[in-house]
């Protein structure tokens, strides 16, 4: 059995879609011939815990610890509110920073390069560099963000040349709120330069989403794959009929994902149809912007939402299954196109219909239409969306949802799992 060591910032308490990945891997590489070995930090500072997750990590798995410095630790003396937000890449548009804010990220952007977390780098190269010559591994694995966590890849590989794969659950310089950072010029060439070394030094490189990929294809020879991230629960098999037509949304919905067509179209329905009025409820999970809330209450909408707060996992699945429409949002914005929540392939096991607004050649439109999961709409396409939802909601009142996806079961974790597996016997 061939062994791997897994480098990785997100691990169980840690909640959020970034701990789910590797987990969920660590879980099913044993099925493929392969032993993971885990390496997270002893202390770390998780802006999200969800204890639940600590039961699926698999009792006799080897995990390696090596105690981690975070400056927001510090930084949280002054605004832990603040602190953690920007931690967890949660970034308010700019007219909406506050002054400690906008400096809290200038320091971000411009002292922490490439993140909070470089301060791990030293340590850990030097651990983990006698664990390498102790043990004999077929390859390290680096999943980032962070991407400091890509850096101590790297310099493994140039200390010990052990084969190497960099796991990118997220773009590098091309993600979101990168711009947000407040970079200079220096720093931003810097960010370019890391990153560059990265994507030629290792041996192999993984997306998660089809842009991602395109856009790594363009920057080194090395090989790029695409393993997306996928879910881990039983395919929702079981129609059952509704009490409410519930729309429901799991996950953040911050200023920037706030989608004023969708709101204009349920208060006119609502206006228009007293029998969607009497059954529609909209659920949502997560955190919620002020901004969201008020256009909420602008559409006179606030009678009809049933605000949950933050979820478990377990919650968050029933939740799903329970709904007759989840809701899938993202940023109207280029840099978004390659953008994949991680919440969609869990939404394609609820097997309830999916509609989706975001950017144009959105990649996670490409997963939705190729399963025939539901709908995807630009920001301008309102009408064709009240149509969509007047059209669910006459499905909800036969009893069903109209709704027959194929190709789901490509996306459960250990078939994706195998993937990984295979890539790993091929170095």
């Amino acid at each position: 059995m061939k062994k791997v060591l897994i480098i990785t910032y997100y691990w169980p308490p840690a909640g959020g879609p970034g701990v789910q990945r590797w987990l969920k891997f660590v879980k099913y590489l044993r099925d493929f011939e392969i032993e993971p070995v885990v390496y997270v930090p002893e202390n770390p500072s998780y802006p999200i815990l969800d204890e639940s997750l600590n039961s699926e990590v698999p009792s006799n798995i080897k995990i390696l610890k090596q105690k981690i410095f975070e400056p927001y630790s510090i930084a949280g003396i002054f605004s832990r509110k603040q602190t953690q937000t920007i931690s967890s890449g949660i970034i308010e548009a700019e007219e909406e920073q506050t002054a400690l804010q906008k400096a809290l990220l200038f320091i971000r952007g411009n002292f922490f390069i490439p993140d909070a977390r470089k301060f791990w780098i030293k340590p850990s190269v030097k651990f983990l560099k006698k664990e390498l010559e102790k043990q004999n591994y077929e390859a390290i694995i680096t999943t980032g963000p962070p991407h400091s966590l890509h850096l101590i890849g790297l310099q493994l590989k140039e200390q010990t040349r052990v084969k190497w794969i960099a796991d990118f659950r997220d773009p590098w310089t091309r993600i979101g709120y990168h711009k947000k950072l407040k970079l200079t010029s220096s720093s931003q060439a810097r960010h370019q330069k890391l990153e560059k070394k990265v994507l030629t030094s290792a041996n192999h490189i993984i997306t998660t989403s089809y842009t991602t990929r395109e856009e790594f294809q363009n920057k080194t020879s090395k090989p790029v794959s695409l393993i997306t991230n996928g879910f881990d629960i039983s395919v929702n098999d079981r129609s059952q009929k509704k009490e409410n037509f519930e729309i429901s949304h799991i996950g953040s919905l911050l200023a920037g994902r706030n989608p004023c067509i969708l709101w204009q179209s349920l208060a006119e329905i609502i206006k228009t149809d007293d029998d969607f009025k009497s059954h529609f409820r909209l659920r949502l999970a997560g955190r919620i912007s002020e901004e969201v809330l008020s256009e909420l209450q602008q559409h006179e909408l606030m009678p009809f939402v049933v605000n949950e707060g933050y979820v478990n996992h377990s919650r968050a699945v029933e939740m799903q299954r329970q709904a007759s429409i989840l809701l899938l949002i993202e940023i109207d914005s280029e840099e978004t196109r390659g953008i994949i929540p991680g919440k969609i392939f869990e939404y394609l096991a609820a097997k309830n219909p999916i509609l989706a607004i975001g950017p144009e050649n959105w990649d996670a439109a490409k997963i939705i239409r190729e399963t025939k999961s539901g709908e995807v709409f630009n920001y301008n396409d309102r009408k064709e969306l009240e149509n969509y939802i007047r059209e669910q909601f006459e499905y909800f009142k036969k009893g069903n949802s109209g709704l027959n996806s194929i190709g789901i079961s490509s996306f459960h974790r250990r078939e994706l799992t195998g993937q990984l597996a295979q890539l790993i016997h091929s170095l």
